[in-house]
């Protein structure tokens, strides 16, 4: 997002007290904001608020003395990368549709030729009218647009139902996937993330520190790029919501995601998902040993936590699919090292019959678990090697599928 221009376009609805939270995101991420606005759209948030947060003026009359141009919904879509409208209420939704342009917001869109998502939000039953799902249909048939689906829950009116705007985090990231290259689609893709945790009784378990950041940041940007997502998801305080985008919407990729909490679940969910998919990112940290047998009650301190606690090795996913592998199929994996961490990285792509593994080190300072940043060496069978220097975990997960992709 650094340096992109960046049009917010902000319908008349009460979903629209959630845009200069969008702005900030946007303008945190590096992206030059600019906003336009149905007049009745200041009646839910103020001119004076979006100015300050954008750093620009606010368009939102056709025929100001203020604006910038004498044309500006010309100059706005001239200057900006990709556009979101949100929230995008009923009447902003048929007008663009039908190719109405009758005031600032509209005339802007008319003239779009970039990026556009759309981000819905209105009454429950004015989302499941006909003649609004036939206007999404038809923007979702447009090549430049990209509309989203409205989420389930409480609304404005007092009831619960599908018309909520989906969250600025989550339209933040579908404005980047709108300015991303789709050379994914079409293809399915496994990522598996975060730690298991084996069970010693009801109440203990063996484990890591894996948060499973890095693996959500492969899946995110997976799913920027087109491709079909298999997440196999360890359990993790990690929170993500993808944006969901409207049923008739082509062209986009989706994300299927399994909960597991321990070593063999997480073996069960990826080995059956591998026969699916064409490539694999093995992003988890899976314990390597479980107890042998789990107590059915709390173990007491004394002799129960002093007697040995007999372990067996966990089943091994990624030497599995390496073995399994077939020739159309890309396996990458995982190797988080303390020491020699070249040799035993290449060691483990060389047991494991990988064609990446992604190696990182504990000793680097602002790397390895519960990090927002990483910096890895991306190792081929092929003997090449590849650096990526500290950046952030999203940044470094771009990296990763460029290697891979070639």
């Amino acid at each position: 997002m650094e340096g992109k221009h960046i049009v917010v376009g902000i319908g008349s609805g009460i979903a629209a007290y959630k845009i200069p939270e969008l702005i900030r995101l946007l303008r945190k991420r590096g992206a030059e904001v600019k906003v336009t606005t149905t007049r009745h759209a200041l009646e839910f948030v103020t001119d004076l608020t979006l100015q300050t947060l954008s750093g620009h003026k606010v368009y939102s009359d056709v025929f100001a003395a203020i604006n910038d141009h004498s044309t500006e919904h010309i100059s706005l879509p001239d200057w900006a990368d990709a556009m979101i409208v949100a929230p995008a209420t009923h009447d902003v939704i048929c007008k663009m549709a039908a190719g109405i342009a009758d005031d600032a917001l509209t005339t802007t869109l008319a003239a779009m030729r970039k990026p556009v998502v759309i981000a819905p939000a209105m009454n429950d039953k004015m989302y499941a009218g006909e003649a609004l799902q036939e206007a999404l249909a038809t923007l979702a048939s447009r090549q430049n647009v990209e509309v989203l689906d409205c989420a389930e829950g409480f609304l404005a009116c007092g009831t619960n139902g599908r018309g909520r705007m989906q969250e600025p985090e989550t339209l933040l990231e579908a404005v980047e996937a709108a300015l991303t290259p789709k050379d994914w689609l079409g293809r399915r893709v496994l990522v598996t993330a975060g730690p298991t945790h084996e069970a010693i009784d009801p109440v203990r378990y063996i484990s890591n520190h894996s948060s499973g950041k890095m693996g959500i940041a492969l899946a995110q940007a997976l799913l920027r790029h087109g491709a079909d997502v298999m997440l196999v998801m360890g359990p993790t305080a990690e929170q993500w919501t993808p944006p969901v985008y409207h049923p008739a919407m082509q062209g986009v990729g989706s994300l299927r995601r399994m909960d597991v909490v321990s070593a063999q679940e997480m073996y069960e969910a990826a080995t059956a998902a591998w026969k699916e998919a064409d490539t694999a990112i093995l992003a988890a940290a899976v314990a390597d040993m479980t107890p042998a047998t789990v107590a059915d009650h709390k173990m007491k301190k004394g002799q129960d936590l002093t007697d040995t606690i007999a372990l067996r090795e966990s089943p091994d996913i990624a030497r599995f699919m390496g073995v399994d592998k077939r020739a159309d199929q890309c396996l990458v994996g995982f190797a988080l090292e303390t020491d020699n961490e070249q040799q035993n990285a290449l060691k483990k792509l060389e047991a494991k019959h990988l064609d990446f593994i992604v190696m990182n080190s504990l000793r680097e300072q602002g790397a390895g678990f519960g990090t927002d940043t990483n910096s890895v060496t991306i190792y081929t069978k092929e003997g090449e090697s590849h650096r990526l220097p500290l950046a952030s975990k999203s940044d470094i997960a771009e990296g990763i599928l460029s290697a891979i992709h070639g």
